[in-house]
């Protein structure tokens, strides 16, 4: 019995290499596969909103953190980046097209979790913080919608 909990460990790692895939060398042009990056962009609502809805057009008022994404934790908070109060006006381009399509159509009071991927974050180049191709998460609460 002592060498069950070792046998199933190797099994496991074996298992888990067999599903990496092999090495065709064709990269097919597409960008590096990166585990701490969500495949599309994820919106889970914490605390539903009853206030006006933040829509294109509308300044939103919002309160958020950012963490980068981690695949190894439960809620795929990483390593916490900064916190933040800031308005902007929604359908500009005034924010990354995740955080922007992350707030659209909360409504103020709502809390919502996003988890964006990098192509709607700061893509292969990255930011200051930010790795290239870095997912984020941000937690956001809807301020005020004017």
């Amino acid at each position: 019995m002592k060498l069950k909990f070792p046998l199933i460990a190797a099994f496991v790692a074996i298992l888990s290499l067999t599903a990496c895939g092999g090495g065709s060398g064709d990269s097919g042009g597409s960008a590096p596969v990166n585990a701490n990056n969500p495949a599309a962009l994820v919106k889970t609502d914490n605390t539903l909103g009853t206030g006006a809805e933040a829509v294109s057009g509308k300044t939103a008022n919002v309160t958020y953190t950012l963490w980068l994404y981690s695949a190894a934790t439960a809620d795929h908070k990483g390593t916490r980046l900064e916190s933040n109060t800031f308005s902007f006006k929604l359908g500009t381009n005034a924010v990354i097209p995740g955080f922007e399509q992350g707030v659209t159509g909360m409504k103020v009071g709502g809390k919502r979790t996003i988890e964006v991927p990098s192509s709607l974050g700061y893509g292969s180049g990255g930011t200051s913080g930010v790795p290239g191709n870095a997912g984020l998460v941000f937690e956001i609460i809807l301020n005020k919608v004017e």
